[in-house]
């Protein structure tokens, strides 16, 4: 008998059934779907800290709550027991970013043991945003801070010199949020504060003078149960400020080259730090310049009320950089002072081509 036969012989066609069909899988094990969990048992905390992709937050009764104001409950504004917890941006926050000062809501490992790490899956509303750009024809924006009150403005009256268009820029700035904004006047031994605070007392900005090793009393009761931002050059003193106000913080501190007059970068990042006596600040890295390349003209004028009651005398169109402007016929009249006027024009100027020295 040939193969053929035998091998018709003993095979026989094999059936196949539900074992035998190989199903590929998908991308994910989860249905796909367009509702995104609730989150109803997330807690609220606080970013005190940012650190590559880590977020240092608090939670507990003594974080800032929306609306926060003196007169409340200082069990509010920092006094109340926190628990630090590291956590991490979860997918579904998307391409929202998160800084410090911003409130949040966290899920996962909350007990703030070490090494666990929880999840940021939610950023509430902002009630302000501190922010820059890199220079005034740069319209990207740079968060700085997030919920913030008022803006403190540490300016050194001597090593380093003040610089008066840098305080403009950051007025500007807080103008542009509805921040509240205070002059901090530094190393008065150096210098006198008369001249400085004369530039600014037809804007109505609250000042204090703090002496190194000096009583705190004033500095303190404009911070308490507030959210305050602490920006200014490097070397201004703004670290030594914080370890006086926040004992134990231990930020670090610089001295000012002798040639060059600028201080020397030591705070690499924003912190939040709660104050004794209630309330919080925020200690930022030492700027050397403010960009503001986000604000409108129109904000950038009514942020100079002083000039901007003169303005309503300018010709329809006015640039406000000469040619019949009214502002101009004021500071010859003596009702606004140059100085201010040649301040304006070099944040409005620089917005298109950006000026080193107006800063």
């Amino acid at each position: 008998m040939g193969a053929n036969a035998l091998g018709g012989s003993q095979l026989r066609k094999r059936e196949y059934d539900e074992d035998d069909v190989r199903v590929r899988p998908g991308k994910g094990t989860r249905p796909r779907t367009r509702l995104r969990p609730a989150h109803e048992q997330a807690v609220e905390g606080f970013v005190v800290a940012v650190d590559r992709g880590r977020y240092t937050c608090l939670i507990g009764p003594g974080i800032p709550q929306p609306g926060d104001n003196p007169s409340e409950d200082p069990l509010e504004m920092g006094h109340g027991p926190t628990t630090e917890v590291v956590a991490m941006k979860a997918r579904e926050l998307g391409r929202k970013g998160v800084v410090v000062g911003d409130r949040v809501a966290i899920v996962g490992d909350v007990s703030g043991r070490p090494d666990s790490l929880a999840r940021v899956v939610r950023r509430e509303e902002r009630a302000s945003m501190l922010r820059r750009s890199a220079d005034d024809s740069d319209e990207v924006e740079r968060p700085v801070v997030a919920n913030a009150d008022q803006l403190v403005i540490v300016v050194a009256l001597d090593n380093p010199p003040p610089r008066p268009r840098m305080i403009d820029r950051l007025w500007v700035a807080a103008f542009d949020q509805d921040i509240d904004p205070l002059l901090c006047l530094t190393k008065p031994d150096l210098a006198a504060a008369d001249t400085l605070v004369a530039l600014y007392e037809p804007l109505g900005v609250p000042y204090v003078v703090v002496r190194k090793g000096g009583d705190l009393g004033e500095v303190e009761s404009r911070l308490r149960d507030r959210v305050s931002v602490l920006v200014g050059h490097s070397g201004v003193g703004k670290s030594t400020l914080v370890n006086a106000l926040v004992p134990g913080a231990e930020r670090a501190v610089s001295h000012v080259n002798a040639v060059t007059g600028r201080g020397r970068h030591t705070s690499s990042s924003a912190v939040a730090l709660a104050l004794p006596g209630g309330g919080w600040i925020i200690d930022t890295p030492g700027v050397r310049s403010f960009g503001l390349g986000h604000v409108e003209v129109e904000t950038v004028l009514a942020a100079f009320p002083d000039l901007n009651e003169e303005a309503v005398n300018c010709p329809k169109g006015c640039t406000h950089l000469g040619n019949g402007c009214a502002l101009d016929v004021a500071v010859a009249e003596g009702r606004v002072d140059a100085a201010r006027l040649d301040s304006l024009r070099r944040l409005l100027i620089s917005r298109e081509a950006p000026d080193d020295d107006a800063q």
